[in-house]
C-alpha cells in the first residue's frame, strides 16, 4: 500500500498508575491482550492503513517501548521516539514530539487502549473550513454509560457537566 503523508503518533508515556501492580514492571502499552501488546494493534493497524511514519513518546520504562518497537521495520514503519523525562501528560507529550510530527497532519492515538476503528477513515480525511482537528470518540461501555463526554444531536462533542455525569 502506498504511504500517506499523515504521521501518528502514539502516546505512550504514561505510568498506568490504575493498572498496578501489572505496570510496575511493565509499561501498560506493552500489557498483552490475547497475545499481543496493545501498542502492537496500533502499529499494525496504522501499517495496513499506510501511515508509514509514527512518533510514540516514551517515559515509564521507556526502553522497554524502545526495544520492542525499535525502528518500526517489522511493520513496515518508521518510528521515530519522543523521550520524556517525566511524562507530560497529553497535550505536553503532543506539544513536545511536534518538531518530530511536522507541518502535516497528524492523528493520535493512546498506547494503552485496545479500539477497533480503522485508522483508513482517518488517512483521508480532509479539514472543513474553520476545522482544527478532527475527534474520533465512542460509546461509553454499557458497565460505564456516563463519561466526561457525549455527542449531541448533530455528532459534535459536548461537555457532560459533572451533575449528568452522577457526580
Amino acid at each position: 500500500m502506498e504511504q500517506c503523508k499523515v504521521k501518528a503518533m502514539i502516546l505512550a508515556a504514561g505510568l498506568g498508575e490504575r493498572m498496578r501492580p501489572l505496570t510496575d514492571h511493565t509499561p501498560k502499552p506493552l500489557l498483552q491482550v490475547a497475545g499481543l501488546p496493545l501498542i502492537e494493534y496500533h502499529l499494525r493497524q496504522l501499517s495496513a492503513a499506510g501511515i508509514g511514519d509514527v512518533v510514540i513518546n516514551v517515559s515509564h520504562l521507556a526502553q522497554q517501548i524502545v526495544d520492542f518497537c525499535a525502528d518500526g521495520s517489522r511493520w513496515g514503519l518508521k518510528i521515530d521516539y519522543s523521550h520524556e523525562s517525566t511524562p507530560l501528560e497529553t497535550a505536553g507529550g503532543i506539544q513536545q514530539a511536534l518538531p518530530l510530527l511536522g507541518e502535516t497532519p497528524f492523528l493520535v492515538v493512546n498506547g494503552d487502549v485496545w479500539i477497533d476503528y480503522s485508522f483508513t477513515r482517518l488517512r483521508d480525511y480532509r479539514m472543513r473550513d474553520r476545522e482544527q482537528a478532527h475527534l474520533v470518540m465512542v460509546d461509553n461501555p454499557d458497565h460505564h454509560p456516563l463519561g466526561d463526554f457525549c455527542l449531541d444531536a448533530v455528532g459534535a462533542v459536548q461537555f457532560r457537566p459533572e451533575q449528568q455525569r452522577g457526580l
